[in-house]
């Protein structure tokens, strides 16, 4: 429900913003490819000048978008050999995991902290009986 609401805040004022540029921009535009001849150019479009907008913030979004795929290629490789390490790994302590799940358990480790610590004060020592 929230995402419909935020979808319908963003687009329906973004919908309108673009018909208001496409009404207010109907004029037509030649747009020629012939850098010789500006009078009766060999191949030339005319169409409205809002298409021509609108075509070129479909070319740039594309562009940069490429250009940002590229440039990010290096991070892309990193994670693809990071993750062949990882894949990697988990195969060989799978490995030894089923190697030494027939052996016995390893004793614990040592620790620095003794269960039995001598008593704070020593008991007092019994005098010697003579016979």
């Amino acid at each position: 429900m929230f995402r419909k609401i935020v979808t319908l805040v963003i687009v329906l004022p973004l919908a309108a913003v673009i018909i208001a540029f496409a009404v207010a921009n109907r004029q037509m535009v030649t747009v020629s490819f012939d850098p010789f001849t500006a009078v009766n150019p060999a191949m030339a479009l005319t169409f409205p000048l809002f298409i021509l907008i609108f075509i070129l913030v479909i070319v740039g979004v594309i562009v940069g978008g490429a250009a940002s795929w590229l440039r990010q290629a290096h991070w892309r490789r990193a994670a693809r050999k990071a993750d062949g390490e990882v894949r990697q790994l988990q195969q060989e302590l799978a490995a030894l995991r089923n190697r030494y799940a027939d052996a016995e358990p390893a004793p614990p480790p040592p620790t620095y902290f003794d269960p039995n610590p001598p008593p704070a004060i020593a008991p007092p020592s019994l005098p010697a009986k003579v016979p």
